[in-house]
């Protein structure tokens, strides 16, 4: 996929704690109610404080593959743009095509705010169960072909949890 050079040079891959980036938004994987829960999800509402909380109850949810935005609050982020990834359940029930739904949704609001960087976890990959290796690849997939036409956002940094998911991604992006 040597059509995609360009865009590459766009995206970083770190193992970090998104709370503590210094990015025009972070993307939290939320669930439908965008009210707080775990992982990420409780990582980042904790960290921006109970303002997010707030945001969040008025934006009245959210739906899978979908994305809704707010601000920051007491992150070093100026934004957090919640998308709700899919509960995976073996991939015969569209999952791949909601996950993708996530990075599409997520880096359409980012444009539409004028966001030029922008921080994602692995969405759905914790509790959410979908396996990693395919998860990252539709992330890579659907950030390229979002990046070859919107050179707004100069750059998209994928955080991982661990040293073994920063290594899949690795491994991922070599292919594209």
């Amino acid at each position: 996929m040597d059509q995609y050079k360009e865009e590459k040079k766009r995206i970083r891959l770190v193992r970090a704690d998104i709370t503590k980036l210094s990015v025009d938004a972070i993307v939290n994987a939320a669930n439908e109610s965008l009210l707080g829960g775990g992982g990420v999800d409780g990582a980042i509402h904790s960290a921006a404080g109970p303002d997010l909380l707030r945001a969040c109850a008025a934006l009245k949810g959210c739906k899978t593959g979908q994305a809704k935005i707010t601000p920051g609050f007491q992150l070093p982020a100026k934004y957090v743009i919640h998308t709700v990834g899919p509960v995976y359940r073996g991939g015969m029930n569209k999952e791949s095509e909601l996950l993708a739904s996530c990075y599409q949704s997520s880096l359409a609001v980012a444009s539409h705010n004028n966001v030029n960087t922008i921080a994602f976890p692995s969405i759905s990959t914790g509790v959410y169960g979908y396996p990693i290796e395919e998860a990252c690849r539709i992330a890579i997939v659907e950030t390229l072909r979002y990046l070859s036409g919107h050179s707004e956002i100069t750059e998209v940094t994928f955080v991982c949890f661990s040293d073994r998911d920063l290594k899949i991604y690795e491994r991922a992006m070599t292919e594209f």
